[in-house]
């Protein structure tokens, strides 16, 4: 351990001399270095509170005293005032007052120290346990699933949770299958069993997890905040519902669950849809897509029909214009047709094989040839010699 030197070899006491603030400072940053948060038991005096919502007391015990203070905040979580001569836990920081250079606790919870508030001190310190490893994440929480096969049940097989968990599955959705895995839920040998279902019902292959009992005293219930089962429920592979039966109690185990459900009822009617509610959504859906079929039927027939219309437009129109052409070919046809030519008063000779005559002497006295006019042919011979 180091020596804190105020002064060093000859210097005088202004040279190396500490302020009071420099002091408690440092008193400040020892103690709280050196002290984790911790749980400290005492009786209560000179119990204070002001306006403020602060609270400012002592705690002692046969040989010492601290003197305590507990934020507004804190203070309203509190369930009791405590009295002066209560004998308390206190989960406190030790920190040192610096304006006043005293040696104080923060309290930020309180309990009593009876029977109750042993109980209640077991359960802190499980739930930090659980804290520090993660279990409380609600990042960690899984969601159920939405049709599930198999639903696997932890609770008593003598309870009312039980009939209370297959009523509603009965009714809700009776295609399910349900798989007990018994364990006592109070008693002596009830957090062993409770562990040991949880571990077994990892190999029935459900799809998620009902672990509870119906309701019961606190006494009753603590079998619930035991560190073991909670952490056997967070070691459980599928979704898990806790569902002690305590509205107001919550348990570790409804805090390490995936989902947590006030009554066993309640658990059953969070896993399983409602085969009425879905008839109906799906009755809902089909009317759905018949009328979006038929709108979309009736849209694809207009489209057809619009598509038809301009088919038969374009159509006609190709037509039309094949027809202007066939019509300017015909007209420059008959425009170069030799019988416009005849039409004009000319003829055109030919000999018995057709052959066209051009020359004067292609026409001996005496031959025979043809001529042709605009509407037939005329047999005709040369009279005399050509000229």
């Amino acid at each position: 351990m180091g020596v804190l030197t105020l002064f060093d070899g000859g210097a005088s006491p202004s040279d190396g001399a500490w302020s009071v603030s420099q002091v408690t400072q440092r008193a400040r940053q020892l103690v709280q270095a050196g002290f984790p948060r911790l749980w400290v038991r005492g009786e209560v005096v000179g119990f204070k509170a002001y306006r403020s919502g602060h609270w400012y007391f002592g705690l002692r015990d046969r040989a010492s005293q601290v003197r305590c203070v507990m934020w507004r905040d804190d203070a309203a979580r509190t369930r009791r005032v405590p009295e002066d001569g209560l004998e308390v836990f206190a989960l406190a920081e030790p920190t040192v007052w610096e304006e006043k250079g005293e040696f104080r606790l923060t309290v930020r919870q309180l309990l009593p120290a009876r029977a109750e508030g042993d109980w209640q001190l077991r359960l802190e310190r499980a739930r930090e346990a659980l804290a520090r490893d993660g279990l409380l994440d609600p990042a960690r929480k899984r969601p159920l699933p939405r049709l599930p096969r198999r639903i696997g049940v932890v609770t008593s097989p003598d309870g009312a949770a039980l009939r209370d968990i297959a009523a509603v599955l009965r009714r809700r959705w009776p295609a399910v299958e349900v798989v007990l895995v018994p364990a006592r839920v109070q008693g002596d040998t009830a957090e062993s069993e409770l562990v040991r279902a949880l571990a077994l019902v990892n190999r029935v292959d459900a799809d998620v997890v009902i672990v509870g009992r119906g309701g019961g005293s606190r006494e009753d219930l603590w079998t619930f905040n035991s560190e073991r089962v909670a952490r056997a429920v967070a070691a459980v592979r599928v979704p898990t519902v806790a569902a002690v039966g305590h509205e107001t109690d919550i348990t570790l185990t409804d805090l390490v669950a995936d989902v947590r459900a006030p009554t066993p009822s309640a658990a059953a009617e969070a896993v399983v849809p409602d085969r009425q509610e879905q008839g109906e959504r799906l009755g809902t859906l089909a009317r759905r897509m018949t009328i979006g079929l038929l709108s979309r039927v009736e849209l694809g027939a207009q489209r057809i029909e619009r598509t038809g219309d301009r088919l038969g437009a374009a159509m006609a129109a190709v037509l039309g214009r094949g027809r202007t052409r066939v019509e300017r070919t015909a007209a420059s046809l008959e425009a170069l047709s030799p019988l416009r030519v005849l039409g004009r008063g000319y003829a055109v000779a030919r000999d018995d094989a057709g052959h066209v005559l051009r020359r004067v002497a292609e026409f001996p006295a005496g031959a025979g040839f043809r001529l042709t006019v605009q509407d037939g042919d005329v047999a005709a011979r040369v009279a005399g010699g050509a000229g």
